[in-house]
């Protein structure tokens, strides 16, 4: 049973990400058309503010999921129900900070964008301010029911529930656009959504998993655990905010809303990239953890490494290459002409985040040897000051400036990172980098096709687009194919004979 649910939710977790790739890329343009650039803006903009304090649940989910597992594996019930009473005492009080910031906020949005908002803006902004802290605020502590599902090894229904939630709600985002609905309309849907999502989780919890919340003693220490072990996994919350989030709150301050949706466009692609390495990498940090257990030697962890980051650079380099052959039409059909600068947005963050996508299966080692710390510390700090410098830059030099700041301290991360996991994980980094750069070589050709396409071809043809598509796609295979190990050879080999087996016996039902 628990096998099923293991792999079941492996399956659905891959579905869940070609969904939200594809519906979003789909449902995108068909938002900002029926927005409106300048309200879009606004959309992603105050969703932006509200999201930053969501970091406020200081990584609490996933420590939940993690003692939730623990006391049952130790059959330990008023252990757990203890346990649960504790964390949601924590929940209620993040959730009155939650209000009490948000109130703040909201009695302050005209002295923070009264420069740059019209009016109806800013009663547009404050009405989807409140409804989006409320949103929050019952948001965070609902999360520890889908946590307490994970605990219990309970993957598929929740999983199920989540993919019939987007469908749906992609659908009624249409519908709610086509009657002439606005972004308040859609704050308020996704509100709806969220509290019918917690309260099926929650009857799963209760009612199927046999879950509960019973305080048995007041336990300080245990406040003191819980916290201790959401400590870092909070650090990187904060982190992915102060990266992604905080530029659409700064360029709120010095430009129009217009501007901010074309910085939140830039921002989706590169989180669409992001996804398809973590659709990979995630799956891998049990391995590690059982290499870690068994120690296993640091030439086999090394090997280890450079098949799991060479297989993601391989899809990576495709996709970046592409986007550098097709980005710049691509927007143009997405979304349109004056989305433009999304591309070089786009291009910076993919280009800045390409090492650190493939190199996710050496983070997962220091997970499993419980050494987050230190990378905790040094993303943070590198983060912060980013964070001020894009502050300082952005009125002066704008946007690029700003995203330029943030992917130079990105790399300058992975810079400093090297050593440590030389030292602490055991990786021959020399031997890593040896045998993964060649697999950039693609990337000179891409830059080559797009070269000799903008000289020699018409731009904006739909017929050249798909034709450089297929080229670039056809060449990147020829070349790759000689770049490639016995091992990618084999899996990929394998996938098609798997495919095809699966073709055959549906055929065959």
């Amino acid at each position: 049973m628990k096998i099923n649910q293991l792999k079941g939710g492996a399956v659905l977790s891959y579905v869940t990400i070609f969904l939200t790739n594809v519906v979003g890329l789909l449902l995108t343009p068909f938002i900002i058309r029926s927005l409106g650039s300048a309200e879009y803006g606004l959309y992603t903009m105050i969703g932006a503010l509200v999201g930053y304090m969501s970091v406020l649940d200081f990584g609490l989910n996933n420590t939940v999921v993690r003692f939730v597992a623990k006391y049952k594996a130790n059959d330990d019930k008023e252990g757990e129900e203890n346990f649960l009473a504790h964390s949601f005492m924590i929940y209620i009080c993040i959730s009155i900070i939650v209000a009490i910031i948000g109130s703040v906020l909201y009695f302050n949005l005209e002295q923070l964008y009264g420069n740059t908002l019209t009016l109806d803006q800013i009663d547009k902004a404050k009405t989807m301010m409140l409804i989006l802290i409320f949103n929050l605020a019952i948001s965070l502590p609902g999360g520890a029911f889908s946590g307490i599902c994970s605990g219990y090894e309970e993957f598929i229904l929740p999983r199920i529930i989540n993919i019939i939630r987007y469908i749906v709600r992609s659908i009624l985002v249409v519908v709610i656009l086509l009657y002439g609905g606005d972004s308040i309309g859609l704050v308020i849907l996704d509100t709806i959504m969220n509290i019918t999502i917690i309260g099926i989780n929650a009857f799963i919890a209760f009612k199927l998993l046999g879950a509960r919340i019973r305080l048995h003693q007041y336990e300080k220490k245990l406040f003191s655990n819980i916290l201790g072990f959401s400590l870092w996994i909070f650090a990187f919350s904060i982190v992915y905010q102060m990266r992604w989030q905080v530029g659409q709150l700064i360029i709120g301050v010095y430009y129009s809303t217009s501007i901010v949706a074309i910085y939140a466009v830039g921002i989706t692609l590169g989180n669409y990239y992001g996804a398809f390495s973590s659709a990979i990498s995630t799956v891998f940090l049990p391995r590690a953890i059982q290499m870690t257990v068994k120690n296993i030697p640091s030439k086999e962890l090394t090997d280890t490494f450079i098949k799991i980051s060479r297989v993601i650079l391989l899809v990576l380099i495709y996709i970046l290459g592409a986007f550098i052959v097709l980005g710049q039409e691509f927007i143009f059909y997405w979304v349109g002409d004056e989305y433009y600068m999304a591309y070089y947005y786009a291009l910076i963050i993919m280009i800045g985040l390409t090492p650190l996508l493939s190199q996710g299966f050496a983070n997962n080692i220091l997970e499993a040897k419980n050494l987050l710390a230190y990378r905790g510390r040094l993303l943070l700090s590198l983060t912060f000051v980013g964070t001020i410098i894009g502050i300082f830059v952005v009125k002066k030099y704008g946007v690029t400036a700003m995203v330029l700041v943030t992917v130079f301290f990105m790399l300058a991360e992975r810079a400093i990172i090297i050593p440590y996991y030389i030292r602490k994980a055991k990786l021959d980094m020399k031997r890593y980098y040896k045998e993964i750069l060649p697999l950039f070589f693609c990337v000179v050709i891409a830059i080559a096709i797009n070269l000799l396409k903008s000289n020699f071809l018409p731009d904006r043809n739909i017929f050249v687009f798909f034709g450089s598509g297929l080229f670039y796609t056809l060449f990147y295979i020829g070349i790759s194919y000689f770049l490639v190990t016995e091992y990618e050879k084999n899996l990929v080999q394998s996938s098609f004979k798997k495919l095809i087996k699966i073709i055959n016996r549906k055929n065959e039902a």
